[in-house]
């Protein structure tokens, strides 16, 4: 089966994230379900993209790496934890949040062959 390209998607239809925290940064790193969407994670998730979309709850820089032998992308984002989990009265001042929010996120999706017996990878 091939799944139709150039449409758009949110994220967590073809990636999971994990999420961790230290002082006011938080680390989102995304792992496409199949490889095959690793190079649509490259081009659609840079830094400028996941800042926009995060809006105002990361005030500082969003540093992207890649992480290619893992099919992973992961970001720093700095000053997104209103001071840090021990000092912040927010709600939610861990990073999975964060993810979370960063999964909502629509990105174009290329097209992939897919067999509808085979599991994500």
């Amino acid at each position: 089966m091939r799944v139709p390209a150039n449409r758009r998607t949110p994220l967590h239809e073809i990636a999971h994230a994990r999420a961790g925290d230290k002082g006011d940064t938080s680390t989102l790193s995304v792992f496409p379900y199949r490889d095959e969407h690793y190079p649509d994670l490259v081009r659609e998730l840079t830094s400028g993209a996941v800042r926009r979309h995060l809006g105002d709850r990361v005030r500082g820089e969003v540093v992207r790496h890649e992480l290619p032998n893992l099919c992973a992308l992961q970001f720093v984002c700095r000053q997104s934890l209103d001071g840090g989990v021990t000092t912040s009265l927010a709600l939610d001042a861990h990073g999975k949040g964060l993810s979370s929010i960063l999964l909502s996120m629509e990105i174009e999706v290329g097209e992939i062959e897919v067999s509808p017996s085979s599991p994500p990878r």
